[in-house]
């Protein structure tokens, strides 16, 4: 099964962090190396682990930014949002 280009990017850092298992692993890489658009966002999403990790190892991140951040992702990749369960019924 071919992956499409939005999928690969939005599975991106589950492959940087190594979150993801060998079969999703080696369908990621196996477009990213065909693909010449995702291979060099994938070299953009590196560089950026890279300095993150770097200038910010260490430390944790509050869990609101990363529910702020998680929500920008779903938000750029236009991937279904979660429903909102602070809110009362």
């Amino acid at each position: 099964m071919d992956m499409d280009c939005t999928a690969v990017l939005a599975d991106v850092w589950l492959l940087l962090d190594n979150e993801c298992d060998e079969t999703i692993k080696a369908r990621l890489q196996e477009h990213i190396n065909r693909c010449s658009p995702c291979i060099e966002a994938y070299g953009l999403e590196e560089k950026l682990k890279s300095l993150l990790n770097r200038k910010c190892g260490g430390e944790r991140a509050p869990d609101s930014l990363r529910a702020r951040l998680t929500m920008e992702i779903r938000t750029t990749f236009t991937l279904p949002r979660p429903p909102d369960t602070s809110a009362p019924d």
